[in-house]
């Protein structure tokens, strides 16, 4: 019998962080390990020890986010010159999708320096040359949510490529995976917790509401919590809109739908305000519903 032909793979992880422990151990010397493994399965000239001496330099020091960006330099030190020919060979080293939204753990934060890769270089046409990435790096961030989420990276490009980006993402609140569904509400949010917030949708959320129309009644939770959570974040800076969407959406809502719009304003609620408590009100469920 041959021998078994090697796979991609991922570290081992936990499910979650031990008290007194870190994000950032997530990305240690194993997880580079991994990473050379898996990239030296897809590249075969891939020099692996240098790599991962680049890799291991200073890691010790940095936080979860910044492993993140410290590997995905060193990923582009080792890789092809040319970013999509580099973009190729992470999309061949990558793991099988998930076939579920809950209960993976804390292991998928392996491919936090994939999406810092498409982030630092997917929309510099020099580094790819002279060709415009943009097809390629969303491409990218389609499979990496996959795996992990891609809502870090997108930013990126809502920031500097707002119209081409949200009119793909309007295409994605249509496709058949609900990681891929999510990364549509989760990565336009304006205010999302670890990232960069989205200057244009903090002074004006309108441009991505067509996204949360599409999204509300996803028969997927994992994917309508997302778009609660961005709802919120729509709250904490515009909250008569806020208010004004969730009282539309009340109109004729299902008991899924409900729980949406509860969830949603949920921290305003607490916090006192009429409108919110309003909408609590009119969306109270008629039979048991997740937990807010």
């Amino acid at each position: 019998m041959p021998p078994p032909v090697p796979q991609p793979r991922l570290p081992a992880a936990p499910r979650a962080i031990a008290k007194g422990s870190s994000l950032a151990a997530l990305l240690d010397a194993e997880a580079v390990e991994c990473l050379a493994h898996n990239l030296a399965l897809a590249y075969p000239r891939f020099d692996r020890a240098a790599f991962c001496r680049a890799a291991r330099a200073g890691l010790g020091q940095l936080a979860i986010l910044q492993r993140g960006r410290h590997l995905a330099r060193a990923m582009r030190a080792h890789l092809p010159d040319r970013y999509e020919e580099a973009l190729d060979v992470i999309l061949r080293s990558l793991t099988p999708p998930h076939s579920r939204t809950e209960g993976l753990g804390l292991g998928v934060f392996f491919y936090l320096p994939h999406v810092s890769f498409v982030a630092a270089y997917g929309l510099d046409p020099a580094g790819n040359g002279g060709r415009d990435p943009f097809e390629a790096s969303m491409h990218a961030q389609y499979e990496l949510t996959r795996r992990f989420t891609a809502e870090f990276s997108l930013r990126v490009f809502l920031r500097q490529e707002l119209q081409r980006t949200l009119s793909r993402l309007m295409q994605w609140t249509r496709d058949p995976d609900p990681h891929v569904r999510r990364l549509c509400s989760e990565g336009s949010r304006p205010r999302l917790p670890w990232a960069e917030r989205i200057p244009a949708f903090v002074i004006d959320p309108r441009p991505s509401l067509p996204l949360l129309e599409a999204l509300k009644d996803d028969p997927d939770l994992y994917v309508r919590r997302s778009v609660a959570n961005h709802v919120g974040d729509i709250a904490k800076d515009h909250p008569g809109l806020a208010f004004e969407v969730c009282a539309r959406w009340v109109a004729g809502a299902s008991e899924e739908r409900k729980w949406l719009i509860r969830h949603a304003v949920r921290h305003p609620a607490k916090q006192g305000v009429k409108a919110a408590l309003q909408l609590r009100r009119l969306a109270a469920p008629s039979r048991a519903k997740p937990r807010d």
